[in-house]
């Protein structure tokens, strides 16, 4: 290489080293602070310090004198997405792009400096893929964990007659205050129930609702939704897991304090107590009743959704048995006004005492 070129790569190596030193410590300090994952950040910062030993060979005064940020035309170029980050996992995922692209220019460039330390490089950019594949699914887990701890206002809705008619069902309950959607339908087939799944999911995760599959957890992870909820005669709760992964949500319905038990130790993110109250949508042949509400409270500590026949003329009952999450299906589906109703619904839940 003549003199002009050697500097030129001398320059873009500065540049991106830089670059990966503010992408690794950007995302290695989410995973620390906000995550608390030790095992995710010490694999982090390992990397670090892998691109930092592979760089020492080259002398940190020739990468100096080959920096020129006044002369440097990229300064002046940004783009308006650059400028704002809708939320703090936005910062990591620019992160995560930032410092993968700058290794492998990094990597190449390297090439016609040590050919041995490009190697290490392209070591430490897979190694930093796996790593940054295993933060962005622990915060998927955490967000979609986070948003079932806080949710109040479950609805169970079929696929409906037509893809129009579904489609009003979702938006008019995403925007009514509901937090959780489930998809249960027995009788439609594979096909429309994953087209209907793809169409709730994109429009529930517009609204920061959770979209829900029942029973086929295949079907939920094909279509993306948020989980799976299974029954005790369904999938058990670790199989489901195992197919739909950490970073989406498992539901598993009780109705006994043994089974609440057992779903927890399961893994379960969190249970469907009941059924409460007789109910037009299931029949059941013995209810588990408002005393199962209570040792539920009394027992269980990740969220569980009173369901079965729950309507605003017993919801006092449900409240007052310690549970202010509630799962409806007709309560919903039959009422005059779907947003007027989940709105009073919402208001009460929310006024009850958090567990």
């Amino acid at each position: 290489m003549n003199k002009n070129s050697e500097q030129a790569v001398l320059r873009i190596l500065d540049a991106s080293a830089n670059r990966v030193g503010e992408g690794l410590r950007t995302v290695e300090e989410w995973a620390r602070f906000a995550l608390d994952g030790e095992a995710l950040s010490a694999e982090l910062k390992a990397i670090r310090h892998q691109v930092s030993t592979a760089l020492a060979v080259l002398p940190r005064t020739s990468l100096l004198a080959a920096r020129d940020t006044l002369g440097d035309v990229g300064t002046k170029i940004s783009q308006d997405t650059e400028r704002v980050r809708d939320s703090a996992s936005g910062v990591v995922a620019a992160g995560i792009s930032r410092t993968g692209q700058s290794l492998r220019v990094i990597e190449e460039y390297l090439k016609t400096i040590n050919a041995d330390a490009a190697a290490t490089i392209e070591q430490a950019r897979y190694r930093f893929y796996t790593a940054s594949a295993n933060l962005e699914l622990l915060i998927a887990a955490q967000d979609r964990q986070s948003r079932m701890q806080d949710a109040r206002l479950y609805a169970l809705i079929d696929a409906g007659t037509n893809e129009a008619e579904f489609q009003a069902t979702v938006t008019t309950l995403c925007e009514s205050g509901v937090d959780v959607l489930q998809l249960r339908d027995s009788s439609s087939d594979d096909r429309t129930l994953i087209a209907r799944a793809r169409i709730g999911t994109e429009i529930a995760r517009k609204c920061s609702v959770l979209f829900i599959m029942n029973d086929r957890a295949d079907l939920a992870l094909a279509a993306d939704c948020d989980g799976v909820h299974v029954g005790q005669e369904e999938l058990p709760g670790p199989v489901a897991r195992k197919i739909v992964g950490h970073d989406r949500i498992v539901g598993i319905s009780t109705h006994s304090i043994d089974q609440a038990i057992q779903a927890v130790a399961d893994g379960a993110d969190y249970i469907g107590c009941g059924p409460v109250f007789p109910s037009r949508t299931k029949s059941f042949d013995e209810f588990a009743g408002l005393e199962y509400v209570r040792e539920v409270s009394a027992q269980i500590q990740i969220p569980s959704f009173a369901i079965g026949g729950i309507n605003e003329s017993n919801l006092d009952q449900v409240i007052k048995s310690g549970c202010c999450r509630i799962a409806l299906t007709a309560a919903l589906r039959d009422c005059e006004d779907v947003t007027a109703t989940a709105t009073r619904f919402k208001k009460k839940l929310m006024s009850a005492n958090l567990k």
